[in-house]
């Protein structure tokens, strides 16, 4: 591994140029969210706070970082584009995390700042976002000639448009370093995608757009709010003004309906409800004992279906082999997912101090989860432990060591947190 780091000061500020992913590191997740240095405005009589370390992209890595304890933290890949006015403790602050991160200073600019606001007295957990320095997001052309472009899973938070227009890229610009390596591009890999919309596009106009882009990727991850959005409703429950579970189950099953010849999974993040899972299943061939392939069939093209197709033959076909038997064992049925998980602090109420971050810390857990080889419910369970830490203060939790030196944030073991999660459900 390498690690170059170089400062110079000037006046009160500082520049800083640090390189922090290693040579040839072995990358299990990346993020695209941008970081952020957020003002965070609550409803009085609680006052508000100034230069927190925030941002999508940072709480996205923090969650991958929870369950990176070192060297595994090396697997945890970002970036972070400093303005001018970056302050050098937040600097530290990241590089004590020990993760693939990549710092780019620009002294001619500002650090992408943004203002974030709770007043909704219904729903504390709704917050309203504006930038005050002018953004700068990262794009596929950031991850290329870098390990960060092979990551194991891929975070995105953009619109349904733009997330089309990045996977695009990411997987042209993949295969061709893979083509570059090895003459017969056997190095490729198809990274796993999650995909978080972002709530000013989450809209009825945009619901066909977001249905278009739902077949690339692996997780598509609102949360109750963006959800209801897409389908011109507030997702509240009209009598009580909580989040309503029933609208989150109706507007998963209407978004699954709606690509029934698909494979996704839509993971919903709705607050003090905890998250939903939602996956449609569906009926796979397997390989036949042996390794023996049969011979493919032919088809029309454009799915084979002429205008004098026997129906009732096509689909009892559907369930025999070549020779007219039924290949039963050779049909796997996925009865897909439909499940709730409930939150980590669901009666420690006064363990939840800002939610700001927590939906994006909960996706850093699942997706590092996924890229390990976790199916969806183990990696819910991780995602539900990560955004546990990032809601119990302003900010990230604390790194530090137990008594026995082992990594601990706010003084608690994710691992022994993940244990007693798991234990509950």
């Amino acid at each position: 591994m390498s690690e170059t780091v170089t400062r110079s000061r000037a006046g009160s500020q500082a520049a800083v140029t640090i390189d922090m992913v290693p040579t040839a590191p072995d990358i299990d997740f990346v993020t695209l969210g941008m970081f952020i240095i957020d003002e965070i405005e609550y409803a009085p009589p609680k006052a508000p706070v100034r230069d927190i370390v925030g941002g999508a992209g940072t709480y996205s890595a923090l969650g991958a970082r929870l369950f990176s304890p070192p060297p595994l933290s090396r697997s945890v890949g970002w970036i972070v584009d400093q303005g001018s006015d970056f302050p050098p403790a937040i600097t530290d602050q990241l590089s004590a995390w020990s993760t693939s991160l990549h710092f780019r200073l620009d002294p001619s600019r500002l650090t992408t700042r943004g203002w974030n606001g709770y007043n909704t007295p219904t729903d504390p957990s709704l917050r309203s976002f504006r930038y005050t320095t002018p953004k700068k997001r990262l794009t596929t052309e950031d991850l290329t000639g870098t390990p960060l472009l092979h990551a194991r899973a891929i975070h995105l938070i953009c619109s349904p448009t733009r997330c089309r227009e990045l996977i695009t890229t990411i997987l042209e610009d993949r295969k061709e370093d893979a083509y570059r390596r090895d003459p017969d591009g056997s190095s490729y890999t198809r990274p796993i995608f999650i995909w978080e919309p972002v709530p000013d596009r989450c809209t009825p106009d945009e619901l066909l757009a977001c249905t278009n882009v739902l077949p690339l990727v692996d997780i598509c991850s609102p949360n109750h709010a963006e959800l209801a959005g897409f389908m011109g409703t507030d997702g509240l429950d009209p009598e009580t003004g909580e989040i309503s579970t029933e609208q989150v189950e109706r507007s998963c099953e209407q978004l699954l309906a709606s690509m029934p010849l698909q494979s996704y999974t839509l993971v919903v993040r709705a607050g003090e409800k905890g998250c939903y899972v939602a996956r449609n299943g569906g009926r796979k061939r397997v390989a036949p004992a042996g390794g023996k392939k049969k011979k493919k069939k032919e088809y029309a093209a454009h799915g084979g279906l002429q205008h004098d197709t026997d129906m009732e033959a096509l689909f009892a076909g559907l369930m025999q082999d070549d020779e007219g038997h039924v290949a039963r064992e050779e049909i796997e049925v996925d009865p897909g997912v439909e499940k709730w998980f409930p939150p980590f602090h669901r009666e420690e109420t006064e363990k939840v101090v800002d939610p700001t971050g927590g939906g994006n810390t909960f996706l850093g857990g699942l997706a590092v989860a996924l890229a390990r080889g976790k199916n969806i419910e183990e990696a819910c369970a991780w995602g539900t432990v990560a955004a546990s830490f990032a809601i119990e203060q302003v900010g990230v939790p604390t790194l530090g060591k137990d008594g026995e030196g082992n990594e601990v944030w706010n003084g608690v073991s994710v691992e022994e947190r993940l244990k007693e999660y798991q234990l509950r459900l």
